[in-house]
């Protein structure tokens, strides 16, 4: 695995040296409109004199190919050329979409991540995946690309408001469930009380770098990080076609992850222990996802379009056991939408 990861003072000082270097001919820097006041000020220090803001709109539903056009736009008119740099300066919206673009320009341009929310910290950014939304779908269009550093900063955390945090956890949560027992069971004690980020963020980054090291372009293992998310993701989509009732990706992969436990569950391969340590722990930090019964099936069939489907056939990552993962698990729309009826009578 290419990927460099560096953490706290490392990292801005891996920054500053990587945007320095003589073959580097002009700097980009990518952020939306709360990045460009909260988290670039606490930047520029390594940043050279002459290097270049983009600024796009905060939310997902700016994580389109409208989106890209602009930056495109910008690296055209500025003159960038293929020895440029993108430092992306956000969330996951601004991470997969400024590495998808970074990507794209003039066949591929370097570009080092920068992420801000706890989210991209201890997922996002790590990995290699980029991409942006397409006509209501999750990261539709996409591709994997490297990106030459990512330079985690925790003090990012201090700029974050609760509900983005909490987001965030659901994704550390997640990797606990899929490899890791003995930390569930350790820090579902202590829940998101967390006097110091940096032990949790690194723990997750490394479990991520393990799994994506043997399985860089997703054709197997790599799909145990997919677990909360085909049924997350479809939540997500759907509610996100509904103005006004958009929610974060964590708390769409927070829901998730209880239904897909509960599936885990009817396929017998958690218990009713299992199950109920899931969801007691999930909901003691996350509120309830709101939506009605009558709306399942409908919420449902946007896992039609899940990336790790095999034609007709929903492949799920579900859980054999708290801390075991596993993938390629097929799944029906019917059982989704009996899921989230479970997860709205909870």
């Amino acid at each position: 695995m290419n990927e460099n990861v560096f953490f706290g003072a490392e990292a801005l000082a891996s920054l500053a040296a990587l945007v320095s270097r003589p073959a580097v001919t002009q700097i980009f820097v990518l952020v939306d409109t709360n990045t460009a006041r909260y988290c670039l000020p606490l930047l520029e220090r390594q940043l050279p004199m002459g290097f270049t803001p983009i600024e796009i709109s905060a939310g997902e539903e700016y994580k389109s190919l409208a989106t890209c056009e602009t930056v495109w736009e910008a690296l055209t008119e500025a003159r960038a050329d293929r020895h440029a740099l993108l430092v992306n300066v956000g969330g996951g919206v601004v991470t997969d979409l400024g590495g998808f673009c970074a990507a794209l320009y003039k066949r591929g341009i370097s570009f080092v991540q920068v992420p801000t929310t706890l989210l991209a910290q201890v997922d996002a950014s790590v990995g290699g995946k980029t991409g942006v939304d397409f006509l209501g779908f999750k990261n539709q269009l996409g591709v994997f690309q490297e990106p030459m550093a990512v330079c985690i900063e925790p003090r990012f955390l201090q700029t974050l408001d609760p509900r983005q945090l909490k987001a965030g956890y659901a994704e550390i949560v997640k990797h606990w469930l899929i490899a890791d027992a003995a930390a569930f069971a350790r820090n579902r004690r202590i829940g998101i009380l967390v006097d110091d980020w940096t032990p949790l963020i690194q723990e997750s980054v490394a479990l991520k770098q393990g799994i994506v090291a043997q399985d860089p372009l997703e054709s197997g293992l790599r799909k145990l990080l997919n677990f909360g998310h085909t049924v997350g993701h479809a939540l997500e989509s759907y509610l996100l076609t509904q103005p006004g009732r958009e929610i974060l990706h964590g708390e769409a992969v927070a829901a998730g992850i209880i239904c897909e436990a509960w599936l885990s569950h009817r396929k017998g391969l958690l218990s009713d222990l299992e199950l109920d340590q899931v969801e007691t722990f999930l909901f003691s930090i996350f509120d309830k996802v709101q939506f009605v019964t009558l709306e399942t099936e409908a919420i449902a069939d946007f896992a039609r379009q899940d990336k790790k489907n095999a034609g007709t056939t929903i492949n799920c990552t579900l859980l054999e056991g708290i801390g075991h993962g596993v993938y390629d698990q097929p799944v029906t729309v019917a059982e989704i939408a009996e899921s989230l009826r479970y997860y709205h009578r909870l």
